[in-house]
């Protein structure tokens, strides 16, 4: 059943007149003219066909059937105010849902997450990690982090961090039986690879190394087994600066060779158009880059 209510613009004038008893402070306090207040208050009483103000030249009263009306608009209002900040509030705080690959997750943004909940305890990050593409419209997920060329259809994409590959591994390599030296040596080494087999091809081939099969080594699923693999010397990994940059400051992995080469994709913040301005949102993505950027690793566009 549809419902039959006053005009809303109305109804704010008359709470307004019947609570400062004025129709100049009403004015004031709604930043228009006297004219206007008094026009709507009239147009209300005429759609009511009550009398809701018995008026003098010098004072403003209300009448009983104002009286009466009055507690039922400020019940009213009081309770539109209280529902509206609550879903504010609701956008501001609780759960945040975020989508990342799994080594990302794992390497990168996990151990870093305690510095954000310290600064923003009102927000639950829930953190999703696959390696396949989130679907905004049909999962619940809020924003995600993505690595690629920012090519994602139906996405706000906002490139935040790049990174740069080079090899590393355990220090143990270093003086082993066949130390490491120059790029040439990897001939004597066992290469790990991950999804992202031309990596190798390309350093080498940019150092200039011409006599290695790239290809060669055992491939793991996510860069977090790489850097595993790489830690507990079984071979040389191609690292990433963005995740191994805190392994290679607690020593468990060393760059042999000064030559790095930058990375063909980035890291993306992604969330849908719709959600961007969203304070939980916001304050997310600000956080994030100001991780990337203490990292050393903050672009901007």
């Amino acid at each position: 059943m549809s419902r039959r209510l006053p005009p809303l613009t109305a109804i704010r004038a008359f709470e307004a007149a019947a609570r400062l008893l004025s129709f100049t402070k009403a004015a004031q306090e709604l930043n228009v003219t006297q004219a206007a207040v008094s026009h709507q208050v009239k147009a209300l009483e005429g759609w009511l066909n009550l009398p809701l103000f018995r008026r003098s030249s010098r004072a403003l009263f209300l009448t009983d059937e104002g009286q009466t009306y009055l507690a039922v608009v400020r019940d009213c209002l009081d309770k539109l105010a209280e529902g509206t900040h609550r879903l504010q509030a609701r956008d501001k705080a609780g759960r945040l849902t975020v989508s990342t690959f799994q080594s990302f997750a794992a390497v990168w943004l996990v151990p870093r997450l305690g510095r954000f909940r310290l600064q923003h305890p009102e927000i639950d990050v829930w953190v999703a990690a696959s390696d396949a593409i989130v679907d905004f419209n049909q999962e619940d997920i809020d924003c995600g982090i993505r690595y690629g060329t920012g090519r994602w259809p139906g996405v706000k994409a906002v490139r935040f961090m790049t990174e740069s590959i080079f090899p590393v591994c355990s220090p143990k390599l270093l003086n082993g039986p066949h130390p490491l030296r120059v790029p040439e040596d990897l001939v004597r080494h066992t290469l790990l690879h991950d999804h992202m087999h031309e990596d190798w091809r390309m350093w080498l081939m940019a150092a200039g190394v011409a006599d290695i099969d790239s290809a060669r080594g055992p491939t793991f699923s996510h860069s977090s087994m790489v850097l595993q693999a790489a830690i507990d010397g079984q071979g040389v990994a191609l690292g990433r600066s963005a995740l191994m940059r805190e392994a290679i400051a607690e020593g468990k992995l060393v760059q042999p060779f000064k030559f790095s080469l930058n990375a063909h994709h980035s890291y993306y913040f992604i969330c849908p158009e719709a959600s961007a301005d969203r304070p939980k949102v916001i304050a997310f993505r600000d956080w994030l880059f100001a991780e990337a950027e203490r990292d050393g690793l903050r672009i901007t566009e």
